[in-house]
């Protein structure tokens, strides 16, 4: 069997000693750096030259000169060198109670810029944690928690209460507005508008993100056309160019209200409100004890901000979370 022997000599031992030769310049220094008598480091490196077949150091010259094979070696060592030493103080740092990495479910009623201002943050304490975030819409977000694809979602609509194996809290409540562009047919009848009106223009209504069969629709009608988008962006986007109707939350209409380029219409049906929080594996929540799930234990305290929860409700980029030091916010050790 043919074993390659190139990862027997280029281990992290012999990539510093070349390092250190190039550097000195010489292998007569280099030597007295590492203890060793001259013709121990030369013969050293000759094994090495000799199970790559290239030579790495120009012999002609009285100086340790690297050959361009030398030069590409050392480059592609020394980011060798700097990944083991990142890798091992990950592994510390990990092994202080910070998690690998935590994953986090969005919905699309919360506002994207607060959390990547919270990320900035989170990535400030220089801890060993990877985030990642994931969109999803209505009952996507506690699916994408409930089976173990997100340790954190934020946004879940409805009663948690019945859902076992999670923690969850209070984040706020949104309120929804029907709204159309200001010429649309809608905004020029008589109010309150009726459901058998409404019915007879197309809805714009968000995909749930729960696998196909297993998802929710809020707020359309039987028999109403509809065109489904994939995010809340696009759904205002979408009515604002009078591609069809539907309810917004306040927060995201707001602005395009003042500019008059959409218009409130009063409805039949009540106003309609949905109570918003954020939930997480209860197994993932040792919250009593720092050294574990350090990361979810900081988000956690996030949140609790009313700030936070103001800021990740507004759905307007125009407001900036201003993010204080809490008292677990400290430098990853």
């Amino acid at each position: 069997m043919f074993i390659d022997s190139a990862h027997h000599v280029l281990t992290p031992g012999t990539l510093t000693m070349l390092q250190l030769i190039a550097h000195e310049g010489s292998f007569a220094k280099a030597a007295r750096a590492l203890d060793l008598v001259p013709s121990t480091l030369t013969y050293r490196v000759r094994q090495i030259e000799d199970s790559l077949d290239v030579l790495l150091f120009n012999r002609q010259s009285r100086q340790a000169k690297l050959t361009p094979a030398g030069e590409a070696l050392l480059l592609e060592g020394t980011r060798v060198l700097e990944d083991i030493h990142a890798l091992s103080n990950r592994i510390k740092r990990i092994a202080t109670g910070w998690e690998s990495e935590l994953h986090i479910a969005l919905d699309s009623l919360i506002d994207r810029q607060t959390v990547l201002e919270l990320c900035s943050a989170f990535y400030d304490l220089k801890a060993p944690t990877r985030i990642k975030l994931s969109d999803e819409t209505l009952s996507g977000t506690l699916h994408a928690l409930t089976m173990g694809q997100a340790d954190l979602a934020i946004g879940t609509v409805g009663d948690l209460g019945q859902v076992s194996g999670l923690d969850h809290k209070n984040l706020g409540q949104v309120e929804f507005v029907f709204v159309v562009p200001p010429k649309h047919p809608l905004a020029l009848i008589k109010k309150p508008l009726s459901d058998i009106q409404i019915r007879a223009f197309r809805a714009v209504a968000i995909a749930d993100s729960t696998p196909k069969g297993q998802g929710v629709t809020v707020g359309l009608l039987g028999g109403q056309e509809v065109l489904t988008v994939p995010s809340m962006q696009t759904k205002l986007q979408a009515q604002l160019l009078g591609l069809g109707v539907g309810f917004l939350p306040l927060s995201v209409a707001m602005p395009y209200i003042k500019s008059s380029q959409l218009v409130v219409c009063e409805v039949e049906r009540p106003t309609r409100f949905a109570k918003v929080s954020y939930a997480w594996r209860r197994e993932k929540s040792f919250r009593g004890e720092i050294q574990n799930n350090r990361a979810l234990k900081w988000w956690l305290d996030q949140l609790e901000k009313p700030s936070t929860q103001k800021a990740l409700l507004s759905t307007n980029s125009k407001n900036s979370l201003s993010l204080t030091p809490s008292k677990t916010q400290t430098k990853a050790r």
